[in-house]
Parts: C-alpha cells; sequence; structure tokens
C-alpha cells in the first residue's frame, strides 16, 4: 500500500519527473494551453497552480523561488507581470483540463490543459498560425515565376549590407638580384678543362 505517498509515479524517476513538470510549467505559462496525456495534466494543474500562487506575492523572495523551477526568464517575467495580475481576485482554479480521445499507437488518453480566462488569446494566436500556414501553402502552390520575391529581396539587401572584402594588394615582384662576382666572371671566360690524371708507371 502507498501511504501517505500522494502523486502518479510516471515511469520515471524522481529528477526525470521533477524536470517534465518544470518544462510542461513553461510550456503552459508561455503557450496559455498546451495538449498531453491525461495523467501529465493532471500531475501539472496542482504544480502550476502553486507557482501562480506564489507569482501573486511578487516580491524578491517569491521571485528567486519560482526560478528555482523555471529556468527561462521570459517564462518569469511573464508570470509576475501578465499572468498572476490576473488572478489577484481569484483563490485558486487557475488551470482547465479539457478530455480528449485516446491516442492513436499505445491508446493513452490525452488531455488539454490551459489557463482560465485567456480563451481570447489562445484563439488569436492559433487563428494567426493557421492564416500563416495558409499563406505558405498557397506560395508553394504557385509557380516559382508567381511567388513573391520576398526573401530575394532579403538576401539581395544582406549580400548588400555586407562590406565587401578589400581585395588584397598584390605585392610588387621583388628587383632581380645582380648577378654576383662569380657568374660574371664565369660568363666573361670559358671554364678551363679538366686536368686528366695520367698513371704513373715505374720503369725497369
Amino acid at each position: 500500500m502507498r501511504h501517505l505517498n500522494k502523486g502518479r509515479q510516471l515511469n520515471r524517476s524522481a529528477s526525470h519527473r521533477k524536470a517534465l513538470m518544470e518544462n510542461l510549467a513553461q510550456e503552459l505559462f508561455q503557450h496559455k494551453r498546451i495538449r498531453t496525456t491525461l495523467a501529465k495534466a493532471k500531475e501539472l494543474r496542482p504544480f502550476a497552480e502553486k507557482l501562480v500562487t506564489i507569482a501573486k506575492k511578487n516580491h524578491l523572495a517569491a521571485r528567486r523561488h519560482v526560478l528555482e523551477f523555471l529556468t527561462r526568464k521570459s517564462v518569469v517575467k511573464s508570470l509576475f507581470d501578465e499572468i498572476a495580475p490576473t488572478y489577484a481576485e481569484r483563490n485558486g482554479g487557475y488551470c482547465r483540463i479539457i478530455k480528449l480521445d485516446r491516442r492513436a499507437g499505445d491508446a493513452a488518453p490525452l488531455a488539454i490543459i490551459e489557463l482560465v480566462g485567456y480563451e481570447g488569446a489562445i484563439i488569436a494566436a492559433a487563428e494567426a498560425k493557421h492564416s500563416r500556414k495558409k499563406e505558405a501553402d498557397e506560395e508553394k502552390a504557385k509557380p516559382k515565376s508567381q511567388r513573391s520575391t520576398k526573401a530575394k529581396t532579403k538576401k539581395a539587401e544582406e549580400g548588400e549590407a555586407k562590406p565587401k572584402p578589400k581585395a588584397k594588394a598584390k605585392a610588387s615582384p621583388a628587383p632581380k638580384k645582380a648577378a654576383s662576382k662569380k657568374a660574371s666572371k664565369a660568363e666573361g671566360t670559358k671554364a678551363a678543362p679538366k686536368s686528366t690524371r695520367t698513371r704513373k708507371t715505374g720503369e725497369k
């Protein structure tokens, strides 16, 4: 019996489970909504809500406490300056879990966990992402001749902005050395033939 051992193991070690919760919380605070398994979402909700409660205190010790769990400074800034003030008059219940179908492959139950009160921002972000994807698909469908030249002009501007490398100054050819005295003498006078050695023979 697992008495006084609340929580799910999630088939991970303690350090791995802690890192998983920290990463999921950072993604939740950054995107306001994430899609994961139901077990992970149920474990993440109390973890994330405690961080929001700490951030509502809005002092230096609270910020340092949160930084022990969240490593991205941009996410911590968003949590203290944007998310926590919206829940100033709300006592808990900052996250909502929406159950989904089972995942194809391992049949794991899926769920969406999101921050309450950010539905408009989530919808706007999803619409912007959908419009960008649609524009990219339409651009790919066009023939090459009709495609927009934004990328080409950008590359050309980058090429103009980069300073051209300076041409290396060619080194002037070194002056020819004056012929040595020996060479001049050799040119003026013909080389003498080598003397042949004669073998001395003894007389009888």
